[in-house]
């Protein structure tokens, strides 16, 4: 497995000094720097593992730079289609639980990859484009879906607007050989 010996993320609530890194984009801004980490992401890690050929993850922090990096690959053209999913999450019965989030991050790489020339866009990519280009300030609504709400709540507000951070990250990780890399 290629993961033995690598830290891996825990739940936010398990943070302590000897696993300091979680799923918590505010943990893990403040913990230590690790070469390699493992972050379990249920939902994301199953689409993912189902896709056949490349697989690039993107957000909204990274939207931009997703897009140019896959015009520059000669993707978006039809010869060379990109298909963009909105992960979402699970219900605790492990039903698909939609996350606006994952939505409005489609979005976002979407309306990057047009503004970048491709080629056309489907009704669905142009829909979630809409959906992004209609909401005006993102961290507000993401601090008012459902989601945000919950981690509000539970005291991660920094998590929420760190994720609201629209095209902060230059990164855009890669899946090659089972786990995610920044792209060469």
């Amino acid at each position: 497995m290629p993961f033995t010996g690598l830290p891996v993320a825990v739940r936010r609530g398990e943070v302590d000094a000897a696993r300091p890194w979680s799923l918590s984009p505010a943990h893990l801004r403040r913990a230590p720097v690790a070469p390699a980490l493992v972050l379990p992401s249920p939902n994301g890690s199953a689409i993912a593992a189902m896709v056949a050929g490349l697989v690039v993850a993107g957000c909204l922090r990274n939207a931009a730079a997703v897009a140019h990096w896959l015009l520059a690959a000669g993707y978006g053209v039809p010869s060379r289609p990109v298909v963009v999913i909105a992960a979402g999450e699970r219900w605790p019965d492990q039903t698909l639980r939609p996350a606006l989030e994952d939505l409005l991050g489609a979005g976002a790489i979407v309306e990057a990859l047009a503004a970048g020339g491709a080629a056309s866009l489907s009704p669905e990519a142009g829909a979630v484009r809409a959906v992004h280009r209609a909401t005006g300030d993102i961290r507000s609504t993401l601090r008012d879906c459902a989601s945000g709400r919950e981690l509000v709540a539970r005291g991660y507000a920094e998590d929420v607007d760190i994720a609201a951070e629209s095209d902060q990250s230059a990164v855009v990780p890669v899946r090659r050989g089972g786990a995610f890399a920044p792209a060469a």
